[in-house]
């Protein structure tokens, strides 16, 4: 145990976190994920029966969100539904990034195959224990120290 850290990190998943360089993206995804075919060749971790909102609490908690483009945060817009739409779970998880410092506007919904190609791009996926179908999300890495735009 390290003090300070949530428990939650594993070692595998903090040298993961730390690993990630500027602008990398990790994914965290539920249950149902189609993780091992659209990660062919990448890290992918499991959380088992750990929530998607938990899974976010503690990543967020040391992983900071990258401030140079508009959107650091993605999240799977569910299906037959326009993209101002958000699941209870997506507006949870997003309420708890708000907490470690999302800024209103950072997190965009993204259509499912449009998803799937941003996670083909991605560094790595944890795929949590998170049962609620959609909840699905990308988090691009920043940095630490001076932030990037005004």
């Amino acid at each position: 145990m390290l003090k300070g850290i949530d428990p939650l990190l594993s070692p595998e998943l903090l040298k993961l976190l730390a690993e990630m360089g500027h602008d990398d993206a990790v994914v965290l995804a539920d249950a149902n994920f189609t993780a091992m075919s659209l990660g062919a060749g990448k890290t992918v971790l499991r959380l088992p029966g750990v929530g998607m909102a938990r899974t976010v609490d503690a990543v967020a908690s040391v992983l900071p969100l990258a401030e140079d483009v508009d959107h650091p945060v993605a999240y799977m817009q569910v299906g037959g539904t326009d993209a101002g739409y958000r699941s209870a779970l997506q507006r949870e998880t997003l309420a708890v990034l708000e907490r470690h410092g999302m800024r209103e506007g950072q997190a965009e919904a993204v259509e499912r195959y449009a998803f799937y190609e941003r996670v083909k791009k991605a560094y790595a996926i944890v795929v949590t224990g998170e049962l609620e179908p959609w909840g699905n999300f990308i988090l691009r890495k920043g940095v630490l120290g001076q932030a990037l735009r005004p």
